[in-house]
């Protein structure tokens, strides 16, 4: 190959630099188009605030009243217990599965017989830990269609699973844990927080 063949240094420095243009104005496109794309990835406001904790207000939910507020687009139950619900709790353990709530369907501060910081007030995620259908509240006490041993509580009618009025599981249901208790805590005596508990939750 002789000189005249060889292309000319001015030649191969203006291709460099129109290789160098075009690759850095590639990479800026590929940022430009990138950071909308993640952008679109990030949660959406409506979803922050369907995951946000949610307030009850309990002087709405009269005696022996079952109150449902939603949160995490899930049905949670808040119900104002009578002191014979409360003195049934107690009663009831040979009936259940998991009595002492050993299980962790709760946090810790609801880990007792009422399953509750205050033994009044229940807190619980309204789903049946089966196969997710929603239990009817059923106060009533040895009912005809549920028996004699039924001391009041929740029937969820898709297969027959049965809970307390601290929402803990019977013996011998398909539900295989008690129903859920969610974090939660008092903002005051008639107010209280639902998915926090001033925990790390």
């Amino acid at each position: 190959m002789n000189e005249e063949d060889a292309p000319p240094r001015a030649a191969n420095l203006r291709r460099r630099r129109l290789v160098a243009a075009t690759s850095a104005a590639g990479a800026v496109g590929v940022v430009g188009a990138a950071i909308p794309f993640l952008a679109s990835m990030a949660p959406s406001e409506r979803a922050r605030s369907a995951g946000a904790p949610v307030e009850a207000d309990l002087s709405r939910v009269g005696l022996g009243e079952l109150a449902t507020v939603a949160w995490r687009g899930r049905p949670v139950w808040i119900l104002h217990r009578t002191p014979e619900m409360i003195e049934r709790l107690s009663k009831n353990g040979h009936l259940l599965l998991d009595p002492e709530s050993g299980r962790g369907q709760q946090p810790d501060y609801a880990r007792n017989v009422s399953r509750a910081i205050k033994p009044e007030y229940l807190v619980l995620v309204a789903i049946c830990t089966h196969l997710g259908c929603v239990p009817t509240f059923r106060k009533d006490v040895a009912p005809a269609d549920l028996g004699p041993d039924w001391p009041g509580g929740f029937y969820c009618p898709c297969h027959g699973s049965r809970f307390d009025l601290a929402g803990r599981v019977f013996k011998n249901v398909p539900a295989p844990l008690n129903l859920e208790v969610p974090r939660y805590e008092y903002l005051s005596d008639t107010e209280v927080l639902i998915g926090a508990d001033g925990r790390g939750a």
